[in-house]
């Protein structure tokens, strides 16, 4: 009688087992990749995996990790392609892994959810739309989640490497 049930969960949600497997994949192998390149600089670093969502999620920890940061992240978002490559020519798929170093990642997610939710105060107080400083991918895309979750439209305007966020009023 457990077997039918089972079954039945997995008609459900198909595919959720493989993606969650292909995405711990993903994981693994960004994991070995960035142990590699952690042994050949000779820094310590402990390396986490999860599954986020949609993509794999790599978060490197230690202490004195702020030089694979870099200036703005500059440092991070060159390892995160350089190790999406790696994870691609693996797997021969395209990936969205995500790259944490030191929780710096993290600590500016906040920081743009603040950000996003003081713009959408602004342009309710305002009723005109807030332009925000040019902002990367990764950064623009929490802000319109956080500009989405209050109820407001956002949207992405200028080209890379100026593209920035404008909030609009309801």
């Amino acid at each position: 009688m457990t077997q039918p049930a089972a079954a039945e969960s997995d008609e459900a949600e198909p595919g959720t087992e493989s993606r969650i497997s292909r995405l711990e994949e993903e994981g693994d192998i960004a994991a070995d990749y960035l142990e590699g390149l952690l042994d050949i600089a000779d820094l310590d670093g402990d390396i986490d995996m999860d599954v986020e969502g949609d993509r794999a999620s790599v978060s490197i920890v230690g202490e004195g990790l702020a030089h694979l940061v870099g200036k703005d992240g500059e440092v991070l978002e060159a390892l995160q392609e350089l190790t999406r490559l790696a994870v691609t020519r693996e797997t021969g798929e395209r990936t969205r892994m995500m790259l944490d170093i030191g929780g710096h990642r993290a600590a500016r997610r906040a920081a743009l959810v603040e950000l996003g939710t003081e713009a959408v105060e602004q342009a309710k107080s305002t009723g005109q739309g807030v332009r925000l400083s040019p902002m990367s991918p990764f950064e623009r895309k929490v802000v319109h989640d956080t500009v989405a979750a209050a109820g407001l439209r956002s949207e992405s305007e200028g080209e890379e490497p100026n593209r920035h966020v404008i909030v609009y009023p309801a």
